[in-house]
Order: structure tokens, then C-alpha cells, then sequence
């Protein structure tokens, strides 16, 4: 099996980051064979840490969000924001592991007060999002689906930031796993400055015309403020679901 030292990746990028720098960076298989030898014969299911700790519900939330910054600056500071609401809690930054846009921002945010990050590319996007090598774990996967996979199977809750046609994807499929009865974990959808009003209006129009109906309801959350993102999400783990309203408005289309 090749090490994550001969891997491609590294030897592209050796010389613009260093040796040391990569160090952190480890693949997939590496990452399961870690887990197997700490005596683990299951190590996919066993990175969800839902109620792995006593008294914690939430340790670990995925964002999905924008490798891009946006026309509006809210939305960067919306990334920073939750990124240090993060590692005020202590939950641990699952994320798309580039370094640029709201991805960034979200990422560096949380190092920078102390949090945990964990970022996980896809090897064929390692240098076209500029993955950020100072994350605490850095998993890279051979595609998108090991990508996915992995980000839901390491989280107990998922954000969605502002993003383009990947961020919509990502919070469409945990929407629809939720729909079918395959997980129960929190969704908010952090409706910074309005972004995402467009779809919640499709969403409005796809009940109206009877395509989610009685028995496929779609539950999230929406928030308007970034510094409420993380009180929800613990708020919706509490109660199953259900969400304080005063937090954010509990969307069942």
C-alpha cells in the first residue's frame, strides 16, 4: 500500500509547503487502518461520535459552504463567526478541507480561537482549493462520494454557509437522507443576509404542488445570525428535532 508521503499530492507540493507541513496530511485507507489497529474492526461507523461522550450530543459539526468569498462581505464574516463559536463550544470543525473562500475563513477561524478542525478533500482537489495543511487532521479520499461519506460519518450536525452548486448538493442530500428516515442528526441552513431565501421559496413551491407531502416532510432549522447557528443545532439535538424559537424558525416544507 503507498504511504501518503509518495503519494502524488506530496510530491507536487513538497517544495511550495515543506515536509513538515504535510506531515498532518493522511489518506483514507491510512486513516482506517489507524482506527482498525486501536481495535476497531468497524472504523466507519465508528467516526460517528453521537453520544460518544457522556453529557455531549454534538461534538463534531459539518459545514458546507463556498470555496469562493461571495459578492457580500457578511458572508465571510458569517464563516469567521461561526468558526469561533465552534471552539467557544468545543465542537470540532468537520469541513471540505481547502483553505480558500468561506472554507477558509470558517477553518482558520476556529484554529485561531482554539478549536479543532478536521478537513477532508478529494486528492484531485488538493491543489485546486489549496488544501489547508494547518488543520489538526487532514484526511484526503480518492473522490467525492469517500469525501461525503466520511464527512457525514465523522458529524452530528450539518451547517450550511452560502456556497454555489457543491454547497447546495451537500445540503440537498443530507435533506433528503433525513427525509427517508436515515439519520436523525440537526440541519441548519444559515440563511446569512438572505442567500438561501431563493430556495427555501422552491421548497415552498414543491409543497404547494403536492411533491413533498404528509410522511416526507423536510425538517431544518434556519437561522439569520451566524453567532445562533450553534446554539440551534445543540437546541435541535436536545429536543430530537425540535427547535427553539428563539434561536431559529423551525422549517417543515
Amino acid at each position: 500500500m503507498r504511504s501518503p508521503q509518495s503519494h502524488p499530492i506530496f510530491n507536487s507540493q513538497r517544495s511550495r509547503l515543506g515536509a513538515k507541513a504535510l506531515g498532518r496530511v493522511i489518506f483514507l485507507n491510512e486513516y482506517k487502518n489507524m482506527q482498525k489497529k486501536r481495535g476497531d474492526k468497524h472504523p466507519e461507523k465508528h467516526i460517528s461520535v453521537n453520544g460518544s461522550q457522556p453529557g455531549r450530543i454534538i461534538r463534531n459539526i459539518c459545514v458546507y459552504c463556498g470555496s469562493g468569498q461571495g459578492a457580500k462581505p457578511i458572508y465571510a464574516e458569517a464563516a469567521r463567526t461561526l468558526g469561533k463559536s465552534l471552539a467557544d463550544h468545543d465542537i470540532g470543525l468537520v469541513y471540505g478541507g481547502g483553505s480558500l473562500g468561506l472554507m477558509g475563513e470558517v477553518a482558520r477561524a476556529t484554529l485561531e480561537h482554539g478549536g479543532r478542525v478536521t478537513g477532508i478533500i478529494p486528492a484531485f482537489l488538493s491543489e485546486k482549493e489549496q488544501m489547508l495543511t494547518d488543520a489538526d487532521e487532514l484526511i484526503v479520499t480518492k473522490d467525492m462520494h469517500e469525501r461525503k461519506q466520511l464527512m457525514f460519518l465523522k458529524s452530528d450536525a450539518f451547517v450550511a454557509l452560502p456556497g454555489g452548486v457543491g454547497t447546495l448538493e451537500e445540503l440537498v442530500e443530507q435533506l433528503t437522507w433525513s427525509q427517508l428516515g436515515q439519520h436523525e442528526k440537526p440541519i441548519i441552513v444559515a440563511d446569512i443576509g438572505g442567500f438561501w431565501s431563493p430556495f427555501l421559496n422552491l421548497l415552498r413551491h414543491m409543497k404547494e404542488d403536492q411533491f413533498i407531502r404528509a410522511g416526507l416532510d423536510v425538517r431544518f432549522s434556519v437561522v439569520g445570525d451566524a453567532v445562533n447557528i450553534v446554539p440551534a443545532a445543540l437546541a435541535a439535538a436536545e429536543r430530537k428535532g425540535e427547535i427553539d424559537p428563539g434561536l431559529a424558525v423551525a422549517a417543515q416544507f
